[in-house]
């Protein structure tokens, strides 16, 4: 598999998750490195209008 160019890396596919009931999206390795996130981490996904938002999850 080729690699993307500079403009294609921010594009990212939605899949389905093997038991049909939740789906995917991969996030660059880049972003969760600038964010500090680890593997198995909390997080908060949130619907506002028609964006998702994710974030790290607070006590």
């Amino acid at each position: 598999m080729a690699r993307r160019s500079l403009e294609e890396r921010e594009i990212r596919s939605l899949t389905k998750a093997s038991g049909g009931r939740s789906y995917t999206v991969t996030i660059p390795l880049e972003h969760i490195k600038k964010l500090g996130w680890r593997a198995k981490q909390k997080l908060v996904v949130t619907l506002y209008r028609d964006r998702i938002i994710i974030k790290d999850w607070k006590k």
